[in-house]
């Protein structure tokens, strides 16, 4: 199977990492995971997993909160200070990146080259390597800034997923409106899911009017 990173930085939106997490390690993948630490503190509110400790104790409880053994490789955290670990380099052999939740600061600094942590120069080497890169924005409402800098992160390759779910699909639970936006995160990563019902699928075709009233 391949080996995917994840980011998580300090915008709400917790529970859109949590499954997507689950949804790559379920599929058979490798996860190389960085977390900032907002993404921490974002974690702690949202989703109560409370990271403390050095690196290794914090990988050990990201294995417990989503059901690995301790000594399973699938799942490897890094530290956003590490820029000396694998995906700092081009060659690093992955098959994609995503930054999910990506904060306004993250997306500035990706957008614009400026490498401050693991996290922004994993996914300037994404853009660089033509690699897929997955963006997923969580703020309202949106400045002119946020804006250009999504635009400049498309131009240079990145795909914008954000955080607006649909509800066509009728979602039941959140965790319904979780797995629709985190279903459109694996697509551009190219990782086959069926997370939700999709637009065309009978159940879903049905349901809709044939034209417009």
């Amino acid at each position: 199977m391949a080996t995917y990173i994840v980011g998580i930085t300090g915008a709400s939106g917790a529970p859109y990492a949590l499954r997507l997490l689950e949804a790559l390690l379920a599929a058979g993948h490798q996860v190389k995971l960085i977390v900032t630490e907002a993404g921490e503190k974002v974690l702690s509110i949202e989703s109560g997993l409370h990271l403390q400790g050095g690196s290794h104790h914090k990988e050990l409880l990201w294995k417990e909160r989503l059901g690995l053994d301790p000594r399973d490789p699938a799942l490897a955290l890094f530290l956003p200070s590490n820029m000396a670990a694998p995906m700092a380099s081009g060659s690093f052999r992955n098959a994609g990146m995503a930054v999910v939740p990506c904060s306004m600061g993250a997306l500035a600094r990706i957008a614009n080259g400026v490498s401050s942590n693991l996290i922004e120069r994993a996914a300037d080497v994404a853009l660089k390597e033509r690699r897929p890169l997955v963006l997923a924005p969580r703020e309202t409402p949106l400045s002119e800034i946020h804006l250009r800098n999504m635009l400049t992160a498309r131009r240079a390759g990145a795909d914008i997923v954000a955080a607006m779910p649909g509800f066509y699909h009728k979602p039941q639970t959140i965790d319904d409106l979780v797995d629709m936006l985190v279903s459109r995160v694996l697509d551009r990563l190219g990782v086959d899911n069926d997370l939700y019902r999709r637009w065309g699928e009978a159940a879903v075709a049905e349901e809709a009017p044939l034209e417009a009233e």
